[in-house]
């Protein structure tokens, strides 16, 4: 299983915060803002979190 993907931050022409994950290769693989990025972390489950239950 990869580690956690590397995430650099930007901002958007129109001023938003955006996270950009690249590949090996160091090309952009994924663009997203921040907001969606952060609220899809949030609902994500830790492994310690799921083994507790």
């Amino acid at each position: 299983m990869a580690g956690k993907a590397r995430r650099t931050t930007h901002r958007s022409s129109a001023g938003k915060k955006l996270y950009a994950v690249r590949d090996a290769k160091g090309r952009f693989k994924d663009i997203q803002t921040y907001e969606r990025a952060h609220r899809a972390d949030l609902a994500r489950k830790s492994k310690a979190e799921r083994k507790s239950k």
